[in-house]
């Protein structure tokens, strides 16, 4: 390894991460603007090797930052600034990278690029619900390539997306420290809920900013500046409030469980009345 490439990996910061439909290739994109694909069976195996945990591949796909990875069946989706981008899974794997196609959404100004950093894929519709720097909620019908909603109403950049499928709808979190329920049939604003206003969520000391949403019919979490915050949708109220000191920057619910991590070094997993029941941190 030449030294550049040594310092650069000093410096190199993970953005995203998906994996394959098959589920045998994670995907990662970095700050650099590139993409390494791991073969999980070479890299988690008992009779693994250094080298079978490096890259099978690795390519530059875009000019900056990857912000965001999302897989199809059949493509892998990369999102950096401005600008989405398809490659195929099949000629991936194989150590072939050529883009399928890419597409931008409209912007406000032409001398600002701004970043994409939420993707979110909607398998009912076939659609992609694309957020970012420019406050804006973008849709593109994936079969056609053509952006068909624009959902606005945000006041900063958006952070995270989040599907309310059985209402048909989405939810957006932003640096304006709301979080937003749009109609996806029509891209009416539904609610918008300003998380930083509720006593018992806001955390001035971090700010308002909302990073993190996950949905689950009538419940939501986010989180960001706030506290991480269960909140019963219909009756727009906080539920639980969990006691996690750090800003939580990805969060999921998984079974009866809510899955979150930030900038402390731990997994946490959290039951929905608000105890920890685990924290599961690096060796």
């Amino acid at each position: 390894m030449d030294i550049q490439r040594a310092l650069e990996r000093l410096q190199m910061t993970i953005f995203s991460q998906c994996f394959s439909p098959c589920g045998k290739y994670l995907a990662v994109g970095n700050n650099y603007g590139e993409i390494a694909i791991f073969s999980l069976s070479a890299a988690l195996s008992s009779e693994a090797k250094e080298e079978n945990k490096n890259p099978m591949v690795s390519f530059t796909a875009h000019e900056s930052p990857v912000y965001c990875l999302v897989s199809t069946d059949r493509q892998l989706l990369s999102a950096g600034d401005g600008e989405v981008k398809a490659w195929n899974w099949s000629e991936v794997v194989k150590k072939g990278c050529t883009e399928a196609w890419r597409r931008s959404p409209q912007t406000r100004s032409n001398l600002e690029i701004p970043e994409i950093n939420s993707v979110v894929l909607n398998q009912k519709d076939n659609t992609l619900l694309l957020g970012g720097g420019d406050t804006n909620v973008h849709v593109m019908d994936l079969e056609s390539g053509t952006f068909t909603h624009v959902f606005k109403g945000h006041k900063d950049y958006i952070h995270c997306i989040a599907l309310r499928e059985q209402f048909r709808e989405c939810l957006s979190g932003s640096e304006d420290g709301s979080v937003r329920l749009w109609d996806l049939r029509n891209g009416e604003q539904v609610h918008a809920i300003e998380v930083y206003k509720y006593q018992e969520c806001a955390r001035p000391q971090y700010g308002k900013w909302i990073s993190c949403i996950a949905t689950d019919c009538d419940f939501m979490v986010c989180g960001g500046g706030p506290a991480l915050t269960h909140w019963h949708l219909r009756s727009m109220t906080p539920t639980t409030v969990f006691p996690l000191p750090d800003v939580q920057q990805q969060v999921m619910f998984y079974q009866d469980l809510l899955l979150s991590a930030g900038h402390s070094p731990t997994i946490n997993h959290c039951q929905i009345n608000g105890e920890i029941k685990a924290q599961i941190g690096r060796a």
